[in-house]
């Protein structure tokens, strides 16, 4: 049994706060990248360069990549021989949320109750943790904020299995086109096929956060990724939505098991902004 003491849980997360919402990726700064010399609309490409220098400006003096710096979003692996020390995992991690959102003066997003009041929390907790509990004695964190543009983009829809592959590629292709301009293409859309309502959801969440050039295992559902970009780029969406042909980054899916007489499909969007980081402790 390996002893993590919550305080180191405190000052990674916090450190991985600003990180994520100040340092775009190198996987996704190489994406615009690759898609900025081989997007042939002469806007576009300007839109992409536009996006590469905010980045580097974001970078250089440590500055929000963007002003909506999202809700906190946590998927932390926590190894099955780890002993957590000295306080609560949950209010660990919100201790690092806290303390990063306010030394990166990063913007406070949450509200404390949805619907009536809508009152700030002023530091931007709770954060929003997903826990899997896996071999091993780390405590594998990763941190993607998620800003309110793409999250408002996001569909769920309830298939059944005779919808089937074209049911599957609608509801993406419906998600994207309806979200347009307003989840700041180029995008990285996250897909989650099978499990249940809720399942399907966080598959498409933890899909969305994945590393750029990552694949599926599954040859089939790669092969679908694949597609999936191919089919999404054709629709002419275009940077920030003004036209091109780099309407997404990347296409990931994610799946598992469903009932027999279920087809659940998810969509969550990423803006170009795809923000993650990632700490093992």
């Amino acid at each position: 049994m390996r002893e993590i003491p919550a305080a180191a849980i405190t000052a990674a997360v916090a450190e991985l706060a600003v990180n994520a919402c100040c340092r775009l990726p190198d996987d996704v700064r190489a994406a615009i990248c690759r898609a900025r010399d081989t997007e042939p609309s002469p806007v576009g490409r300007g839109i992409l360069e536009q996006l590469e220098e905010n980045a580097a400006i974001a970078a250089a003096e440590t500055i929000p990549l963007c002003q909506d710096t999202g809700l906190a979003v946590i998927f932390a692996d926590i190894g099955q021989d780890v002993h957590i020390v000295g306080g609560d995992f949950t209010e660990a991690v919100n201790a690092g949320v806290r303390r990063g959102y306010a030394e990166g003066y990063l913007r406070k997003s949450s509200v404390a109750e949805p619907l009536f009041e809508r009152r700030n929390t002023g530091d931007n907790t709770p954060a929003v943790i997903h826990v899997r509990i896996v071999p091993g004695d780390g405590i594998r964190l990763r941190l993607a904020p998620k800003g309110a543009g793409s999250e408002n983009k996001s569909v769920l829809q309830m298939l059944v299995p005779a919808d089937g592959m074209e049911g599957v590629r609608a509801v993406v292709l419906g998600a994207v086109e309806a979200a347009g301009p307003s989840s700041c293409p180029p995008m990285v859309v996250g897909v989650g096929i099978g499990g249940t309502m809720e399942l399907a959801c966080l598959l498409a969440k933890r899909a969305a956060a994945r590393d750029l050039g990552s694949r599926n295992a599954d040859a089939r559902y790669a092969a679908l990724e694949r597609e999936l970009l191919e089919m999404l780029n054709k629709t002419g969406i275009g940077p920030q939505g003004l036209g091109g042909s780099t309407t997404a980054l990347a296409v990931h899916v994610e799946w598992a098991p469903t009932h027999i007489a279920s087809l659940p499909v998810a969509v969550n969007i990423n803006c170009h902004a795809a923000r993650h980081a990632e700490v093992l402790l």
